[in-house]
């Protein structure tokens, strides 16, 4: 879990089945996806990210809800080039003391964000954006200040405003999940949990033992 490999690689190394690789992952994984940092306090930047909705192992769910796609290869790439009903949207927020929290959205809209946001951030923070609509409405409508970035002019950072943190967290997050070569969607939280507690070891020097401690939670 610690090396955050594949489950053949997994198996292999152990010397179980795949099957048994699989099943025991996640149930490592039952506690993880459940605990996060919740209502984030001070300088808080969030963006959303975005992935492949995908059916990987999942050949019956394909045919019901695939909308009559083939399966991908490995992961691969959606039909549509930009954001569609193929990408399946994930808030992440982060603040400047590290705590970090995510949710996958219900939907890629305002309501998505109002189911999640009270959640995710403090009354009392400061949110800050790359200048989301979505996320400006939803903040204005629950009373939290917020400073957002004109990215698309090429606004980077505006005094203490900027979102340097998430974005980072974006870019470690996707480089981690790529080595999945897809994840199940229906399986991405358990996905993110154990992202999460990565990071959480990486800024106390936690060890492999911690997330043994979480499946026996």
């Amino acid at each position: 879990m610690e090396a955050g490999l594949s489950i053949r690689k997994t198996a292999a190394r152990m010397g179980v089945h795949r099957t048994t690789a699989f099943r025991w992952r996640h149930r490592f994984l039952a506690v993880a996806r459940e605990t996060r940092d919740r209502q984030l306090g001070g300088v808080v930047e969030a963006d959303e990210a975005y992935f492949l909705r995908s059916f990987k192992g999942q050949r019956r769910q394909l045919t019901l809800h695939g909308g009559g796609r083939r399966a991908r290869r490995r992961g691969g790439q959606g039909a549509k080039r930009g954001l569609s009903a193929e990408q399946v949207p994930v808030f992440v927020a982060r603040n400047r003391h590290g705590q970090m929290t995510d949710y996958v959205l219900p939907a890629g809209n305002k309501r998505g964000i109002l189911a999640v946001l009270p959640m995710a951030v403090a009354p009392d923070a400061v949110l800050c954006t790359d200048g989301s609509a979505m996320l400006a409405s939803a903040a204005r409508d629950l009373g939290i200040e917020h400073h957002a970035l004109n990215t698309l002019r090429g606004e980077r950072q505006r005094g203490a405003w900027h979102v340097q943190n998430v974005n980072a967290h974006h870019s470690r997050l996707k480089g981690w999940i790529a080595r999945f070569r897809g994840v199940a969607t229906s399986y991405l939280p358990n996905y993110l949990g154990w992202f999460r507690a990565l990071e959480r070891n990486a800024q106390t020097g936690a060890g492999a033992a911690s997330l043994l401690r979480l499946a026996m939670a």
